[in-house]
């Protein structure tokens, strides 16, 4: 399966960004050692990506706990923890020969016992991991070297889902002890991963050291890993420009991207990694009875400019993307669902019907929106602008991300959120989470947070989990798209990729389909540069 970046790309041109191809890569042979000073934003509360899908976890949980298997650039699979795999004829029978030799951090061997438990806890406790797995009746371990996953229907995107990022195999020995929502303690966070992570000061940094006995030695290159975060976009600028820190994930404000492109020091790499899929989505709380009448949904729709969403806060990096489906994401994108047309006259219309009338000041009814702390700020300031024009007094409620995540997916105190959920490279596990009734559950991030619930959506979203013909996956996909797009079930945004600024000495920092969600092991300071 490929992601056509070249197509996205054009697309980016177009809008005014530049082409997403993949940066250039460090040239001659690695050198060790060096310390990587990596910054990073919002502060994280989880970071061990066994049951969430939050970027930190993403992120930052892969340096320590690696998957089976890795992935190139387009998506071909590349051996990890696993050196070779058979699936069977009819795609419900995954065998894995391990890594012999491979030990966990604090020592102990890694075996098939540690490959088993750590899919039925992915099973239970992730967001996408409920739908990966869903469709596993077994974990066989004939012996300590071969795991095979055994399933009731076939899951044609599993063997795409196994990078360190998405499905990352933790030690039997210290996770059995804790309970399935639970992220390990410092002392808990045990890998075979390039890195172990020695020091956590939240707010402030964490910081890793070169695992003395990775498996694929001499990797990793670098000796230490500081990641040091700093919430201000102005503030991760001016560390940049001043060589405090050397990398980062959309670092700076989108305005001051051209900037850094200018300045020789720096790579600006602009790459949609086959793994992301970016997407951006404004969800209704369907428990607000004034968001379970579709002509409010519509208006809201109506009253939203995308074009100058991505404009003005997005500096045109990116692209409208008016479908669940990401614009990212052409295999399956439809291209017939447009974006509903900007018109605030009709969107009045639409509420005057409703009978969500003006009242005093002009206000018809007040509503609260969060988002995302991982998105702009000026997202939510253009949002709440958009709507007040036609009388919805908009409370911005802004959270760091543990705050977050509570209160839209614990508390529900929220009528509006504005997410940054990815599609990931295939929609079953990046978009099913967000509309499959099934997986409303209170406390699971980044999950059906709308409480959304449609039986017809659950059937086709079910269906092509399971159809391994591709046409009719299509299919089924495009008559998802339809049903959600006319119920306004949300506002899909834009797909604004990620942008990634290094100081020219750090090479090799993306070598594979997941970007900066790689392990690290084959980055290294070239002290030439």
């Amino acid at each position: 399966m490929r992601l056509d970046r070249r197509t996205f790309g054009r697309g980016m041109v177009a809008s005014g960004a530049v082409a997403l191809l993949p940066p250039v890569r460090g040239a001659g042979k690695p050198v060790s050692g060096g310390t990587l000073n990596w910054v990073y934003y919002p502060d994280p509360s989880a970071i061990i990506a066994i049951n969430t899908s939050s970027g930190t976890g993403q992120t930052i949980g892969s340096k320590i706990n690696e998957g089976l298997l890795a992935y190139d650039y387009d998506l071909n699979p590349r051996p990890v923890l696993a050196t070779s795999w058979t699936i069977s004829e009819d795609g419900k029978r995954y065998s894995f020969q391990l890594r012999p030799g491979v030990k966990w951090s604090d020592g102990k061997d890694f075996t098939s016992e540690d490959v088993a438990f750590s899919i039925e806890r992915l099973k239970i406790a992730h967001p996408r991991g409920r739908i990966t797995f869903a469709n596993v009746e077994a974990i066989e371990t004939p012996n300590p070297l071969t795991a095979i996953v055994v399933l009731s229907k076939p899951a044609p995107f599993l063997i795409t889902a196994l990078a360190g990022a998405e499905s990352p195999i933790v030690p039997k020995h210290v996770y059995s002890a804790l309970k399935p929502d639970e992220q390990p303690r410092l002392e808990q966070t045990i890998g075979t991963g390039p890195f172990i992570l020695r020091e956590w000061v939240p707010g402030s940094h964490l910081l890793f050291v070169r695992n003395p006995n990775y498996w694929d030695a001499p990797k990793p290159y670098i000796d230490r890993l500081v990641l040091k975060v700093i919430l201000d976009p102005a503030a991760r600028a001016a560390a940049l420009e001043a060589g405090e820190v050397d990398i980062g994930a959309t670092p700076v404000p989108y305005g001051d991207i051209e900037r850094f492109k200018l300045d020789k020091r720096f790579v600006v790499d602009t790459t949609t990694y086959a793994y992301s899929g970016p997407q951006q989505q404004l969800f209704f709380n369907f428990d607000t009875p004034l968001l379970q009448d579709r002509r409010v949904r519509k208006a809201i729709a109506h009253a939203i400019d995308l074009k100058a969403l991505l404009n003005v806060v997005f500096f045109g990096y990116g692209l409208v993307s008016p479908s669940p489906v990401s614009t990212a994401l052409p295999k399956f994108y439809d291209p017939r669902i447009q974006a509903w047309p900007f018109d605030p006259t009709t969107a009045e219309q639409l509420l005057d019907e409703a009978g969500i009338v003006r009242g005093a000041g002009g206000i018809r009814a007040r509503l609260r929106l969060t988002q995302n702390p991982f998105l702009p700020a000026s997202l939510a300031d253009f949002l709440r602008n958009s709507l007040r024009r036609v009388g919805l007094d908009i409370e911005i409620q802004r959270y760091d991300l543990a705050t977050y995540l509570n209160v839209v997916y614990r508390d529900r105190a929220f009528d509006l959120t504005v997410e940054s959920l990815s599609n990931t490279f295939d929609p079953s596990l990046g978009i099913q989470r967000a509309y499959w009734s099934k997986n409303f559950r209170i406390g699971l991030p980044f999950s059906n947070a709308a409480h959304y619930s449609n039986q017809e959506v659950d059937g086709l979203l079910e269906a092509a989990a399971v159809e391994p013909n591709v046409e009719k996956r299509k299919e089924l996909w495009a008559r998802f798209q339809s049903t959600i797009h006319e119920e306004v079930a949300s506002v899909d945004l834009v797909a604004a990729g990620g942008v990634i600024i290094a100081n020219k000495k750090v090479r090799d920092f993306a070598p594979g389909g997941e970007g900066l969600n790689g392990s690290f092991a084959d980055l290294w300071i070239d002290p030439s540069a």
